[in-house]
This record gives C-alpha cells, structure tokens and sequence, in this order.
C-alpha cells in the first residue's frame, strides 16, 4: 500500500511541474508512513486514504500536512539563526500506563540545517551514575546530569525512533516528521516538561526550546491469560493483539527480550499476563502452521480481574504418526536481532520461539555475530530448558568465517566447537572442505545453508540446465564437497525452490545420495518466526536429538512449511529412510508408490500471494515456499507430483482441508532411478533409490556434465579468497571432483 501509494505521490508531483519541491517532501512522507506501520502504529486508513485523495486532486503539500498534524504532540520551529523553538501539536496527549504510545514531532526548518535532533525531560526515567541521576534524552547529544530528585518524580521514559527509514539527523526539507515514542509508568494526570534543541547554542531565548505538556495516562488492565492446546493442557502460543486502529500491542519499537521489536506476535504461556488500557482489541492467537489461526475480540475494561482464553485447534497433528517437526538453523544473535546484535539473547528467550511455534526440535546455531558471546551457550547435548516434546540444542554455523565466501555450512552434533590450532575465527580454513572433514571426524552432521544463494537462475524449471554464477554462500562448494563424501544435506526453504533443487537434483541423478531438509536462517533470511521451514522425521521411539538427527541423515524426512504433509512414502514396500532407502529390482519393472498426504488452504484465497503469482519471476519472490502458491486455480485443491529422476512423471489433485489422504500412483523403472514426491512449493520428500539389476544410479549424462561444468564455475568465484596455503590443497580437492564427474558421463552412457 504504501510503496503503490509513493509512486502515484511521486509520479504526479513530477506532472505537476512541483518535483523540485514537492517529490523530496513526498519522499520523506512515504518513508513515515512505512516507519509507522513497521512500529505498529499506523495511519488510519482513512488518514492514508486522505493522502492519496490529496495527491490525485493536486490539493498540494499544505493539505497533507494538516492530515499528518493531528498526530503531532510537538511543533518546532528552526529559525533562520538555527535557534530552536517549541510548541504543543495537536495530537492528544493521552499515553497508556505500563505502555508505549507513538507521535509525531513536527519541523519547520527554516535554516535548512542537517544536525541532530535532541530531546529531554526531567520527568524521562534513567539510571543513576555517580551518585548522580541523568534524565532522558533522545537524539545524537549526551545526556544532561541533575543532581538526584525524587524517584517518584521519574514516571515518564521516552525515545526518538531512528531506525530505517528514518534518520537520526534533520534532512535539511523545510518540513519534516520525527517519530518520538512515550512510556508512562503511572496513570491519571501526569505532567512533564520536555526540551528540543540541535546542537550546542541553538536553543531559543526566554526557554522557548521548552513546552509543558499535561498528560491523561489511561490505566492498564492486567489480561490474564489461559492458553491450552488441544488436549486441554497448558501451552505457550503466539499472540498478535490489534487496537481499532490496528496499532499492535505491546509497541513493537519497545520491545525486551522474550518479545522481539521486527515481529508482531509475542508469545505468552498459559497463567501469564499481558496488559492493555481500556478498549476493545482483536487478538489473533495461534502456534505453528499444524494448528488453525483464531481470532477474538477482547473488550478490555477498567475492572481488577479479567481473562482472556486462548483455546488451541490443531488441523493435523504429524507426531500421532511418528513425524517430528525441526528447524536446524535458527540464531540469537545478528541480522534483525535487538539492540545488541553482537550479543544476542538468551536460550531462555529462543525456547519461548520454539514453544511458541510447536517445533519439535530447535537448533540454535553459534554463528560469526555474536560468537563471543553466544559460544558459551554451546554444551554438546541438549540445552536443560529442553521438554520432552520440544528441544532445544547449541551447535554451529560456519558463517562470518574465512569460508563463508564459498557456502555457509551447518554443523549439527558437534562434540567441539573450536577448530584445531586456530585462536581466532580468522584463523580457520579459507574453503570448506577442510572443515567438513574435521566435523564428520567427530561424528557430526553436515549440510550447507540457505543453498539457493549464488545458484540462481532465471527460469523455474526442474531441472534445468542454466548454468549459475556460483557467487553467493549458499550450496555453492556442495558441488565439488559431494564427491567426497563429506555433505549429509542440503537445506531448502528460505530461497527459491528452483534455485535449491536444481543442484539437489543433478547430483542425484549421477548416483549421490546427499539428503535436504527444512531451515528458516532466523532471523537473517526470514525474521517473521522460526520454523518456517521445517523438516519432519519420522522417529521409531520417542524423541531424542540423536534419533531426530540420525532420521536427518538417513533421509527419513520430509521437508515443508508445516502446511502440507508426506507420511509413510513407499516404493513397493520399501519405506523412504528405512534401509538406505533402497529398492532392489532384478529387471526393469511396474512399481507401485504409495503415502498419506494431507495439506490446508484456507478457503479464501490469499490476494498478497495471489497478486504475486499473476507477476512474473513468480519462485523468486517471498514467499519462496507456500502453500497459497499450490493453490490450483481458485480450488481449493494442489496437485501432489510423482518425481522420478527430477522429472514429474505424474500428479494427482488433492483437497487441502487437512484431511489425510492415501495416494497410490503406478510407475515404471526402466533404469536405476531415484523416485520422491512433492507438493510445490510447500514440501518435498526424500528420495528412495530404485536399483535395477544392482547397477548405481546414472541417471542422466547431462546432469553429470552440468556438474563437470559447475565445478569450474566454482572455482572461478572462490579461488581468489582461498588462503595461498591451502590454495594448492584446495586445487586437489576441485580437480579430484572433476575427474568423479568425467567418470560419472563415461558411465552414464546417452
């Protein structure tokens, strides 16, 4: 909405032969309304749609700002001398007890200057130092001491929000918005005066730089919480909570670990509470795509006691089958990640994310950001705050390393984290072979991350053969690491489908048996929530992590968004993950596949994603994996495909309404094959390899000679930042791969 909405601001500024004036102010107000619906507090519709009316009619700037004025609490006024002046705006001054509440402060520039904008108030909380207290201040200036007052004096806390796409600085526009955001401890009238300047010298004469504002603080109501799930026993779930305005609480911009500010859920379990001000709320509660997303309406009044139920409903529940769910790549540190990215949060506050969006299996990856701080979480076994339903382990990505360049890898089952002889992350390998073979010797597993990074492509065919740039950290060294032995997956999930399986794919067709899995990279490649991408294993027993990881490594998995299902895929009788995945033909023959598949759509089609798919480059676009984008028409159906050897050699329509359907498709082998099944973009099975008279798998020459070729595109891209000693070792390892490929077409007949 808002970026369609800049474009026709500035399109039309440019006919209206006003661009000079009119598109930087345009710009600026694009960027405000983006700011103020990434926070939670966003325009009313009607206000936004006021703007646009504005624009289209060539009512000009002046008729935008009186739109934008009434969220103003604070006017100032630059005079050409640079001296600051100060007024009340017209915005009521209403906050919320134990809350954040959103404003706007508005500047008329007249000296045009760039400096930073600085705020303050005697009445701000802030900590003491030195016996001294230092009251609240915002901006690029430092803090001003008083000596110590009365704490009870302290009600108020308040920040500027600079955070892209706003600035910390004036832009040098005759006019512009900040945002400023005000926490009030207490409720009932509260009064406080505040003070702007930009710089040293530049406040007014007479104390016009200051402006006294009473506040009506609307109390809060403590909402207790019961959260059960479908068993009727407590549970944590994720909640998004809507005023009428569709202002999230609590503010997102303010936001302490457990609660993330670039997330709109919180996660809340059951007999805790959450506070809100009089009024009436929607409140969208849920845990994981496996259970139905609810909405209720909470009036929230001014009473002492009052609950709010959230009673959870699964659509399917994957572990009454033997399926449990996994995300093996998820961060607490870096990327969208706090205040303070280099260290990160806690396990306490990722367990919540895990609970709250029901996986199974969580791994927190130690990773360059924050490696410092977070290696100390790393135990080799599971984390103490683990359930018995919901796991939590420390293990490693080798990312913001010197191999980096050459694809992220994922090292899961570590016994020890530090590489031998290096005292520092400079000091480990400049590729990555070196490492895999230092994790396997200690029994770990490994895959590459993100694997669609520097392998994409510009069509969405399976497979193809456009040859990629190799330029990017995702599965880009599997191609020469494969032919070692050295790679247990590859993760899917969090880039586009095309672009991950296409390698995938090849490889298999000339005889490897390299796995995929589920990944999110939260919250680097997704922030929205972890688990997006998940892997399902099917376990025997109960669960543990060495089961769960050994069905990673065995491909007795499935991977999906959570939204559609692949249980118990066969060929004949021989189970995908059971057995190396193996069926033994004696000729070519009839095979007969069979699964219980289940997936849900809502019923109502979801125009974001709708909108996308009538684009073009559709796979390219977030999101990469989604059900909506299987959606067959405006049905309620998808296709589930039969795959053998990459190619789709048959499909069958399924209702997606969450109910388990078994699928039974017929098929010949002529040759050694591999076979899976998928329902695109939203899961895809492993693979069970069909040999025919014991011969390996050659499926295609083609695909050999893509490999031979891709191996050469790597190491054109990542040989100039391997290290002059390894470059000779490197070398070795890039030509040995060359010669299993020249070896693989010899086989591999037509």
């Amino acid at each position: 909405m808002t970026r369609f909405l800049f474009l026709i601001l500035l399109s039309l500024s440019f006919l209206n032969g006003n661009a000079q004036d009119q598109q930087p102010f345009y710009f600026h107000v694009n960027n405000l309304i983006e700011a103020l619906e990434f926070t939670g507090t966003p325009l009313e519709a009607g206000d936004k749609k006021a703007i646009k009316t504005a624009v289209e009619s060539d009512a000009g700037v002046e008729t935008i700002q009186k739109i934008i004025d009434g969220y103003v609490l604070f006017n100032i006024e630059i005079n050409a001398e640079s001296r600051v002046k100060v007024g009340q705006g017209n915005a009521k001054a209403v906050l919320f007890q134990n809350g954040w509440k959103t404003f706007l402060i508005k500047i008329q520039n007249k000296a045009g200057i760039t400096a930073g904008l600085n705020i303050q108030s005697e009445q701000a909380k802030r900590t003491y130092d030195g016996g001294e207290r230092i009251y609240g201040m915002a901006g690029a200036g430092k803090g001003t001491v008083v000596t110590r007052q009365n704490i009870n004096d302290r009600w108020l806390d308040l920040g500027l929000y600079t955070n892209e796409p706003m600035k910390p600085s004036l832009s040098g526009l005759e006019t512009e918005y900040f945002i400023v955001q005000l926490y009030s401890r207490d409720s009932g009238k509260r009064a406080a005066k505040f003070e702007f300047d930009c710089g040293k010298s530049t406040q007014d004469i007479g104390f016009r730089n200051e402006v006294n504002i009473l506040f009506t603080c609307i109390p809060s109501q403590k909402i207790k919480l019961t959260v059960k799930d479908e068993k009727q026993l407590p549970t944590t779930a994720s909640f998004i909570i809507k005023d009428k305005q569709g202002h999230i609480y609590p503010s997102q911009a303010k936001r302490l670990a457990p609660d993330f500010f670039f997330q709109p859920q919180v996660y809340r379990a059951d007999n805790e509470f959450i506070e809100l001000p009089v009024g009436e709320y929607s409140i969208t509660y849920g845990k994981g795509p496996e259970y139905h997303s609810r909405t209720k309406i909470l009036n929230v009044e001014n009473k002492a006691s009052q609950t709010f139920s959230a009673n959870l409903e699964r659509w399917i529940d994957p572990t009454l089958y033997g399926w449990f769910s996994g995300d093996h790549h998820i961060h607490a540190a870096g990327c969208s990640h706090y205040t303070s990215p280099t260290q990160g949060v806690d396990p306490q506050d990722m367990m919540r994310h895990i609970l709250g969006e029901g996986v199974n299996v969580g791994c927190v990856l130690t990773w360059g950001p924050g490696y410092d701080h977070q290696k100390q979480f790393f135990e080799g076994k599971d984390n103490k705050l683990s359930t018995k339903d919901n796991l939590l382990r420390y293990d490693l990505e080798i990312s913001g390393f010197p191999s980096s360049h050459a694809g992220h890898l994922v090292l899961l089952r570590l016994k020890d984290q530090y590489y031998p002889n290096a005292n520092s992350l400079n000091e480990w390998p400049t590729y990555t072979l070196p490492i895999l073979r230092w994790a396997k010797a200690q029994n770990a597993i490994t895959g590459y991350a993100h694997s669609g990074l520097g392998l994409d492509v510009r069509n969405d065919s399976l497979p193809n053969y456009e040859m990629p740039r190799f330029d990017g950290i995702g599965a880009n060294e599997y191609i020469v690491a494969v032919t070692q032995n050295l790679v247990d997956f590859i993760s899917t999930m969090d880039t586009p489908p095309s672009w991950e399986l296409n390698i995938w794919y090849h490889t298999l067709n000339c005889g490897f048996r390299t796995r995929i899995s589920g990944e999110t990279d939260f919250p680097c490649m997704s922030d929205d929530k972890v688990a997006h991408g998940r892997s399902y294993v099917k376990l025997d027993n109960t669960l543990t992590f060495d089961s769960w990881i050994e069905g990673l490594k065995q491909g007795r998995t499935y991977t999906s968004e959570g939204k559609s299902h692949i249980f118990d895929f066969k060929v004949n009788q021989s189970e995908m993950g059971k057995d190396n995945s193996e069926l033994n033909l004696s000729k070519p023959s009839k095979v007969t596949v069979t699964a219980k598949v289940a997936a849900y759509l809502n019923e109502e089609i979801d125009p974001n994603i709708k909108k996308l798919d009538l684009e073009g480059n559709v796979w390219a676009q977030k999101p990469f994996w989604n059900i909506e984008r299987a959606r067959l028409g405006t049905s309620r159906n998808v296709f589930v495909e039969l795959i053998v050897n990459g190619i789709a050699v048959a499909k069958k329509e399924i209702t997606a309404d969450g109910k388990l359907t078994d699928l039974k498709f017929e098929t010949n082998i002529d040759k050694s094959s591999w076979v899976a099944l998928r329902i695109l973009p939203s899961s895809h099975s492993n693979p069970i390899f069909v040999l025919v008279d014991k011969k390996p798998i050659r499926a295609e020459k083609k695909s050999a000679e893509w490999c031979l070729k891709a191996v050469d595109a790597c190491w054109e891209q990542k040989k100039a930042k391997i290290a002059p000693n390894e470059i000779e070792a490197a070398k070795k390892d890039y030509e040995n791969a060359k010669d299993i490929y020249r070896q693989l077409i010899n086989e591999s007949g037509k």
